[in-house]
């Protein structure tokens, strides 16, 4: 019994001296061959096992740290490239107004009858899409009713109501519309009225065209200049087909528009048109003209002395 009540405390004094053993001889106080084997045979799983796990906790703190590092580069990055595609949308855009810019300005310069002011669509009528648009030219820039407007392409159509910073455009499309127009080939020169279609939003046909015209597919039309509101000369489309009218005396054509007017972004209004003087033919100077040969005088030929002249009588007018 006695033993029994001993066996605890010589247990745990052997546990006190192993732990003091390892614990000098891990920080070399204590060298003994004997104590340096126990050691190391003792300490070496746990050696193995804290080695494993330092390993593991550093690479789980890399991976950690990688992800938030990829994290932050990959919204870095995203951000970037968010920036890269608005500046190309913008450098596109910039690109697209340039060229029809350009090519108003070379319109202009090609047409010096006109006097033109630029204009950009900033929105469409929802009631009537392809029969009125609205620009950003009014009043306040010399806009008025009745005015023509245009693309380096062809007629648009007219304004239909012009407002102090807005106007409204009437498109030649709409089948209230009416442009006087005649056939460019010269040895036709058919003349007929352009309007809007109300079978369809984008089409346009040219009425009153006599059953014998000489109006054939591909021809083109412009405008004749009758009535007053739009200039002479300005394309409007080409014949698509041509049908006879329900009444039978008539006929009329189907056209292909010049202008694209579900595309329609930047065009002009004719502030002012005027005639363009005819070349006149240089007349020859003195001394181009060819002076008469003068025959020499022979003996047997006699000049002439002129005889005075009378003044006349009477009131010069």
């Amino acid at each position: 019994m006695k033993l029994s009540s001993k066996r605890p405390l010589i247990v745990l004094f052997i546990v006190i001296s192993v732990i003091c053993i390892l614990f000098f001889a891990a920080i070399n106080k204590f060298n003994a061959p004997l104590a340096n084997a126990i050691v190391v045979n003792v300490l070496a799983p746990f050696q193995s096992v804290t080695s494993t796990i330092s390993s593991k906790c550093n690479d789980f703190r890399n991976y950690v740290y990688d992800v938030f590092y990829v994290y932050d580069q990959n919204r870095e990055l995203k951000a970037q490239n968010d920036d890269l595609k608005l500046k190309v949308a913008r450098t596109a855009e910039l690109e697209a107004e340039n060229a029809s810019l350009r090519q108003l300005l070379n319109y202009k310069k090609a047409n010096l009858q006109f006097d033109l002011l630029p204009a950009n669509v900033i929105g469409r009528d929802m009631a009537t899409w392809s029969s009125h648009i609205i620009i950003n030219r009014g009043t306040n820039d010399g806009v008025q009713k009745n005015m023509t407007v245009i693309t380096p392409d062809g007629l648009v159509g007219n304004i239909r109501e012009a407002y102090p910073s807005y106007s409204e455009v009437e498109l030649i499309t709409d089948p209230r519309s009416a442009v006087g127009s005649i056939v460019q080939r010269a040895d036709s020169r058919v003349a007929g009225v352009v309007k809007g279609s109300a079978d369809s939003n984008s089409a346009i046909n040219m009425t009153n065209i006599p059953q014998n015209a000489n109006i054939v597919e591909g021809d083109t039309i412009i405008t004749s200049g009758f009535g007053g509101i739009y200039p002479k000369g300005i394309p409007i489309g080409t014949v698509a087909s041509i049908q006879n009218d329900s009444g039978g005396l008539l006929q009329y054509a189907i056209l292909y528009p010049c202008v694209d007017f579900q595309k329609l972004e930047n065009v002009a209004v004719i502030i002012n048109h005027r005639e363009l003087a005819a070349p006149v033919p240089a007349t020859p100077t003195p001394t181009q003209q060819q002076a008469p040969q003068q025959q020499p005088a022979t003996n047997n030929q006699q000049q002439a002395t002129p005889a005075p002249t009378q003044p006349a009588t009477g009131d010069m007018k």
